[in-house]
């Protein structure tokens, strides 16, 4: 049997450019979905495998291939964080979303170690900062998803239904559900250059080793949370109390190594520590910072989660 090409099969594909020129947008919705830029990735390519699966004939008729790919990203995300609830339940230690570093620094590591394509950067907004993010996994996927696509992204509730598969009505109920709980949980806004400021008195303190400076710099009710993913050493369970966690780290800075650094760095667009070893970045340390303490620490130390920390 012979099997005809499709008309214009051949002939290169007109909206090529438009297509992928929605690959950065797609990348950044899946991150904020799933916490994880590899995830937000695999998703991605994903929904492009479901497109270019179609005939040609049949992406010609679709009238909004950015719609289209939002659609199927959508999709394909809250599946993921249907299955991702059930992995990180046999996770070692706590998990935390992967920590971004700035545009400058970003490392591929898929093909080895080479600079990140400008389409696969995520935009560091408030949307973004790890804080945001660890609320965002307290959230059901269904609210997860209206609330990102709804109030980030403004998609009107009756695309968010056609993603979440309810109601619009439904969809608008996830959303303010979702909403509520970033209110609540939402601390008061410290300006970038006073939450700069305290992040690099904390740093001075770690490593002094001053146990004072470190408590006056905390929450009394702080809270520090490491991953280490069952990869490398990190403190399983949360450590509670500005005072514990104090005492804490000034142990870790009597045990560091000689050939470790501490350097100041962006992380997820706030103003975060790195810990380098031999030039390789082996901890990221993000802070939420209320008024002129520091309310919480995430400690990533899962090397999964580093890879674009570290030039080779």
């Amino acid at each position: 049997m012979t099997t005809r090409s499709e008309p214009g099969q051949d002939r290169p594909d007109p909206g090529l450019e438009a297509i992928t020129s929605e690959r950065r947008q797609l990348i950044n919705l899946a991150y904020r979905l799933l916490g994880s830029l590899a995830e937000a990735e695999d998703a991605v390519q994903e929904t492009y495998t479901r497109w270019y699966a179609m005939s040609r004939q049949q992406r010609d008729a679709i009238r909004s291939p950015g719609a289209w790919l939002t659609t199927v990203a959508g999709r394909v995300c809250l599946n993921l964080l249907g299955s991702a609830r059930a992995r990180r339940e046999t996770y070692v230690g706590e998990w935390i979303p992967e920590p971004l570093p700035e545009h400058t620094e970003w490392i591929s590591g898929r093909q080895g170690f080479t600079m990140a394509d400008p389409a696969d950067r995520v935009t560091l907004d408030e949307s973004v900062d790890l804080a945001f993010l660890v609320l965002l996994e307290s959230m059901t996927p269904a609210e997860r998803v209206a609330f990102v696509l709804h109030d980030v992204f403004c998609h009107s509730f009756a695309e968010v239904a056609e993603i979440v598969g309810r109601t619009p009505a439904a969809c608008r109920q996830l959303a303010s559900s979702a909403r509520r709980r970033v209110r609540a949980s939402r601390p008061a806004t410290t300006p970038a250059a006073q939450r700069a400021g305290i992040v690099r008195d904390f740093k001075q303190a770690w490593e002094a080793g001053d146990i004072d400076a470190l408590i006056g710099l905390l929450d009394p009710d702080a809270t520090a949370i490491a991953d280490g993913g069952g990869v490398v050493t990190a403190f399983l369970h949360p450590i509670e109390g500005g005072e514990r966690i104090a005492h804490a780290w000034a142990e870790l800075a009597r045990r560091r190594p000689g050939d470790m650094t501490f350097l100041e760095r962006t992380v997820n667009g706030q103003p975060g520590l790195v810990a380098q070893q031999g030039g390789v970045t082996v901890t990221v340390l993000a802070f939420e910072v209320t008024g002129d303490r520091i309310r919480r620490i995430w400690v990533i130390r899962n090397p999964e989660k580093l890879r674009r920390w570290t030039r080779g």
